[in-house]
């Protein structure tokens, strides 16, 4: 088989040729670094453009847990659509600073229940608060006869 193949040039072949030009059975060294190239080009910007996308929920992350949660979803519905104005509306979203309008009309549904002689309801952001003598009595002898179950 090796008798076959000829290991001069063509004729009609260039005298000198290109060093990218590898002879048959070598290692394509250019092919190689290309594909490495191409790789870590593609991640590159992948990793570019996802740490793009996160910009305003990063932006938002110190403001309310409402507006963080509405800027999420808005980069979401951007990224799954591949419709930039939900980008656009988020990152404006998050660069601002939405007032809170939650807890002065709670204190005024308190005062008003206040005035009205109604019991105000407990705030549900707050843990519910025990006193000590309930908190003792119940959960110490639970808490001792569960002791005593597993001794």
């Amino acid at each position: 088989m090796e008798s076959c193949v000829n290991e001069t040039l063509h004729p009609a072949a260039p005298h000198h040729l290109p060093s990218f030009i590898t002879a048959p059975g070598e290692t394509d060294v250019l092919m190689i670094v290309v594909g490495i190239i191409l790789i870590v080009s593609v991640v590159g910007v992948g990793n570019l453009y996802l740490h793009l996308h996160t910009l305003p929920e990063r932006r938002a992350h110190k403001s309310q847990k409402l507006q963080f949660e509405i800027v999420a979803v808005l980069c979401l519905l951007a990224l799954f659509t591949h419709n930039h104005l939900f980008w656009v509306i988020g990152l404006f979203l998050g660069m601002i600073d939405l007032p809170d309008f939650g807890t002065p009309l709670r204190r005024i549904a308190g005062s008003v229940e206040k005035m009205a002689g109604v019991p105000p309801e407990p705030d549900p952001t707050e843990p519910p608060t025990e006193t000590a003598g309930h908190a003792a009595g119940t959960h110490g002898a639970a808490a001792k006869s569960e002791a005593e179950a597993h001794a």
